[in-house]
């Protein structure tokens, strides 16, 4: 068998002499530090959930009818009668709410750990738009399956480009292609969510691989694996405190990616809507613009960014300021390399300010979530008795709004005026042998 493998890659190289190079490159010599922990599985899961949407897309895009008259029927003869289908279905919802718990969680890990800072501003950069694309492809997905909540919720997302001055009710009108979401909109939507925005998505990931690969990956104590012979007394030229990403890694990863099949073979199998987060009982019932759902508000992972539309109030007799925050809100963070002006990257050596700052970030994103998905609607009778909801639920919402912008300036101004008592960096990563 070693013949047979050796006589082939040797068939392969003479054929493509370029593909030797670059594996070696990306694979088995791009060396990356020994003490990588569990928040850096987070990256190779969000390829791995990549795969699996695209994969489980192809098969749902050969059952589905993109009109307005047949998108909701067909996404149900899929789940009742073509066979397997309710497992494909179930797959790619399932995976679109995982996609957004691991990014979460890889963009956590970067504020983490400084791997915005410099020399790998373009890798964040490149990330960032990854995220606004997700964020477009979702919000197209949402709306196929044709449901009450997709249609409702699709009209008054698009109908926010409203608020602009001038421009807004056209800009509206041409979005959906309509007065209302109708055919046009789905068949946009269709083709931007099948075609345009995954090319985009695959490539930008790509490049955001190739981007790390060039500078080399961050790790938890924020330093620079060095070279020398002191952990590779073998080679002199190879990286100190580092290991070829395969075999050591690619192995490390498989159980991750294990665990997270674990966790989504049991949501499939045994909770696929998750109480209503995954999928929403309105989008059961097709869609009707003459039945507005009790409460319309988007999928769980967009909420924190609708309520701070909702937290904004009218100015000057618009709401465009609302809808300007909540892009605010993404772009924001763009600028993290330059609101940070510190020269140690990791939190395990960086100022309480920082670490409470970003402790308050996190809380601040989820009470906003909470406040989107309507949580502490029900919470706050609940904890305070029979008081004014909608005071106390603004009182709330915009102390979360004003904490998450605060950190952007707070940032800045304890980095920038030297206000930062950071701790000694190591030399060399900790946590090897």
């Amino acid at each position: 068998m070693a013949n047979v493998f050796t006589n082939i890659g040797d068939w392969v190289g003479e054929r493509a002499p370029g593909l030797a190079p670059f594996y070696r490159k990306h694979m088995s010599e791009y060396y990356a530090p020994k003490n990588f922990n569990l928040w850096y599985y987070f990256g190779v899961l969000a390829i791995v959930v990549l795969v699996n949407q695209i994969l489980t897309g192809i098969f749902l895009t050969m059952n589905y009818n993109p009109s307005a008259a047949g998108a909701f029927d067909s996404v149900q003869y899929i789940m009742r009668d073509v066979e397997w289908g309710w497992l494909i279905r179930y797959m790619h919802s399932t995976g679109a709410s995982l996609f957004f718990v691991v990014v979460f969680l890889h963009m956590f890990r970067g504020l983490m750990y400084g791997s915005y800072k410099k020399p790998r501003e373009m890798v964040w950069l490149l990330g960032m738009l990854i995220f606004l694309v997700l964020m477009a492809e979702a919000f197209m997905g949402y709306v196929l399956p044709w449901g009450n909540m997709s249609f409702w919720g699709a009209k008054v997302i698009i109908s926010l480009f409203g608020t602009i001055p001038v421009i807004g009710n056209t800009l509206v009108e041409w979005i959906m292609g309509d007065f209302l979401p109708a055919d046009s909109t789905l068949n946009r939507f269709f083709a931007l969510h099948v075609i345009a925005l995954p090319i985009v998505l695959l490539l930008l990931v790509v490049l955001h691989i190739f981007a790390l690969h060039e500078v080399g990956s961050n790790n938890p104590d924020g330093v620079d694996i060095k070279h020398g012979p002191k952990g590779n007394r073998w080679d002199a030229n190879k990286p100190a405190d580092g290991v070829p990403f395969h075999p050591y890694y690619t192995v490390h990863d498989l159980v991750g990616i294990g665990f997270l099949l674990m966790i989504a073979a049991f949501i499939i199998f045994f909770a696929p809507t998750f109480g209503g987060w995954f999928l929403e009982h309105d989008n059961s019932i097709m869609a009707n613009n003459l039945v507005t759902p009790a409460e319309i508000k988007p999928v769980w992972y967009f909420t924190p960014f609708y309520a701070i539309v909702r937290m904004v109030p009218s100015l000057f007799g618009t709401a465009v300021w609302g809808v300007l925050a909540m892009f605010g809100a993404i772009a924001v963070l763009f600028f993290m390399p330059w609101f940070d002006r510190g020269q140690v990257r990791s939190i395990r050596y960086r100022g309480t300010g920082y670490k409470v700052a970003l402790g308050l970030f996190v809380v601040a994103f989820l009470g906003l979530g909470a406040v989107g998905t309507g949580i502490t609607a029900e919470l706050i009778p609940k904890l305070f008795g029979n008081v004014d909801l909608t005071t106390w639920e603004n009182l709330f919402g915009r102390l979360m709004t004003i904490i998450y912008f605060g950190f952007f300036p707070f940032l800045w101004a304890y980095t920038h005026f030297g206000w930062e008592k950071t701790k000694p960096v190591p030399e060399r990563v900790t946590g090897h042998d």
